[in-house]
């Protein structure tokens, strides 16, 4: 199986055990992603939780806008790979509330306030992206 490299390398940690990395501003509030160019001076470098709690959840039942790689030729097509997905807001106490994919999980499984962790799915062939799951449901 071949390694699959991160969407972006910035947005998380390269621990064993990794971290979304936002930033801490000179304030003390907590941001995230970590700002980049001249919004990141004076912002430091900050490990957000691994742990939160489901904020808010739908699913993306529907195909994606015009223009989406991949698409067929005619309005009506879309990708034939197209699966629905879950998304969600994460809140990380005391941090900032994270819009996340929503993974190993169904609609039904999910309770406001239930507990999320953070872990890396799949995203596509080639990359992998973050997610939060239901805390406990493991790897």
């Amino acid at each position: 199986m071949a390694v699959l490299a991160p969407i972006d390398s910035k947005l998380w940690s390269d621990d064993a055990e990794p971290h979304l990395m936002g930033g801490r501003k000179p304030d003390g509030q907590i941001v995230f992603p970590m700002p980049q160019g001249d919004a990141a001076q004076d912002v430091e470098p900050y490990k957000l939780s691994r742990h939160g709690k489901l904020w808010s959840w739908t699913s993306q039942d529907f195909l994606p806008k015009t223009p989406y790689e991949g698409r067929g030729s005619g309005p009506e097509e879309g990708p034939p790979d197209f699966v629905p997905f879950l998304l969600g807001y994460v809140e990380l106490p005391g941090e900032v509330i994270v819009e996340t994919y929503i993974a190993h999980a169904k609609l039904d499984d999910l309770t406001l306030g239930m507990d999320m962790e953070f872990c890396i799915v799949p995203f596509n062939d080639t990359h992998t992206t973050f997610a939060y799951r239901p805390a406990g449901t493991g790897a």
